[in-house]
């Protein structure tokens, strides 16, 4: 769906052209699962049970279910925000919708990571057991008729097999898993939550992570402080990660911390000797601090290697050349 402008339904979810006889995979799968497992005690199982009684309400005016529900996971952030004021930030008065990236935008610009999650109903409940509430998107009409929707998935009851909402005017929305499923497929399974620079989300995909961290990182008013918190709990995580390595040692460049960004550098090209975005990186960095035969040896370590910016990599040898006088 990417860009797509989201008209969002007033009022109460209505699903009257939705079929009783369309399949809820994932819905079936997980029920399945927890009926099989009662009275056992997995060491990782979602609890029958959980409702996030202290995540806020807003009730949606004039089709405006985006700066509700974003300002709903913002306030559970401990983001002090109303809707009123997100309005002009993510609303589109002529579309009477809000875009989903610009959703994402906002929540980075009051100082929050948005983490897309996988398309995975029991990773999505795993989020709300973990207490965070999950924005997501819904189609409540049909393919060809699309009438989107943004809610907040703040419990779930799998003896009942319902999920609960905070959506449009009702604050404790109880539907069907089932149904649940379906208008959350028909909006390609879009769900987001909100990180504090620090806190990591309870799934283990690395790469997911780094772009969310990333794409914080790349507002021009972000706190460096609160980006490095972000990086260093993701190497907690993710101690081998070449990505995040790259990222907090690239901050350390850029701050000026040198001698850090050496250390941190050195240390993924020992993990990946034949890592050639490493090697000039430290190249440049060493260049910097006027080590020069040690910078030379890297980068012309990458410019052997080579890839797709080795022209790049041949730019920093002939500097590193020029400094040494050849």
């Amino acid at each position: 769906m990417g860009k797509n402008i989201l008209r969002c339904v007033g009022g109460i979810m209505v699903m009257l052209w939705l079929s009783g006889c369309v399949s809820a995979p994932q819905s079936d799968a997980l029920l399945t699962h927890f009926s099989q497992r009662l009275g056992a005690s997995p060491s990782v199982a979602l609890s029958a049970r959980i409702q996030l009684e202290q995540v806020p309400f807003f009730p949606q005016q004039d089709f405006q279910c985006g700066p509700a529900a974003l300002a709903t996971v913002l306030q559970a952030s401990k983001v002090d925000i109303h809707p009123e004021a997100l309005v002009a930030q993510v609303f589109v008065p002529a579309r009477q919708g809000s875009l989903q990236i610009e959703m994402l935008a906002a929540a980075r610009r009051y100082g929050r990571i948005s983490q897309i999650l996988a398309p995975d109903l029991e990773k999505l409940l795993e989020q709300v057991q973990a207490g965070k509430p999950v924005l997501v998107m819904q189609n409540l009409g049909l393919s060809w008729y699309p009438q989107w929707h943004y809610a907040v998935v703040v419990g779930f009851d799998l003896p009942r097999a319902e999920i609960v909402l905070r959506s449009g005017l009702v604050r404790d929305y109880r539907i069907s898993l089932a149904l649940f499923e379906r208008t959350w497929q028909r909006a390609e399974h879009w769900a987001v939550v909100l990180l504090a620079p620090g806190e990591l989300p309870s799934d283990e995909r690395e790469d997911a992570y780094f772009q969310s961290v990333s794409a914080f990182a790349a507002l021009a008013n972000r706190d460096g402080r609160a980006i490095a918190l972000a990086y260093e709990a993701g190497l907690q995580r993710w101690p081998t990660s070449t990505n995040l390595g790259m990222a907090r040692a690239n901050l350390w460049y850029a701050q000026g911390d040198y001698d850090s960004a050496v250390l941190a550098y050195e240390a993924i090209i020992a993990r990946v000797p034949d890592y050639a975005a490493g090697h000039n990186n430290l190249a440049q960095t060493l260049l910097d601090l006027g080590r020069l035969d040690e910078a030379k040896k890297h980068a012309e370590r990458a410019v052997l290697i080579g890839g797709s910016f080795s022209e790049n990599f041949r730019i920093t040898l002939d500097a590193i050349d020029s400094a040494l006088g050849l």
